[in-house]
């Protein structure tokens, strides 16, 4: 079992497999317009930016079970990350990270403990595996070290 057995929504409603990434380091992230930790898409931005040639990817799923920090339509949140933080990266159709309605995909991520917060972020390698998880409070460029090593 890997994440390409998974297939998620794009923002447009439609089904991605997780296999078109099959070969690339992802660092995947649920994250919200209006949260404390949002500051971090100008780092996962930039770490997006410096090492996409070298096959890295950030793949962002929206969530907005966390203080409801993630109101928008999926459109207009897209705006907002393009208006203020210029994302250039894949931004999935919102998605749950928690609970019975908790999308397949973070059911395998969290392997049984529950997400804390927005910006939580799970390191995977070329084949697909689980390397590492991290906690909203590990900011982009401390991670670095370790994305750098599946390089």
């Amino acid at each position: 079992m890997s994440i390409y057995n998974f297939t998620v929504l794009d923002s447009k409603q439609k089904p991605i497999s997780l296999s078109e990434y099959k070969g690339k380091v992802l660092l995947i992230v649920n994250t919200a317009t209006h949260c404390g930790y949002t500051p971090q898409y100008d780092d996962l931005e930039k770490l997006y930016e410096k090492h996409q040639e070298k096959g890295f990817e950030v793949l962002d799923f929206p969530c907005n079970q966390f203080g409801g920090q993630a109101p928008e339509g999926i459109e207009e949140y897209i705006g907002i990350c393009q208006t203020k933080f210029h994302i250039k990266f894949k931004i999935f159709d919102k998605i749950n990270v928690n609970g019975p309605s908790s999308h397949p995909l973070y059911d395998y991520l969290k392997q049984g403990t529950n997400i804390r917060w927005n910006f939580t972020k799970f390191l995977i390698d070329r084949e697909g595996n689980l390397v590492k998880r991290y906690d909203s409070k590990d900011k982009p460029f401390e991670i670095e070290s370790d994305i750098l090593k599946l390089l």
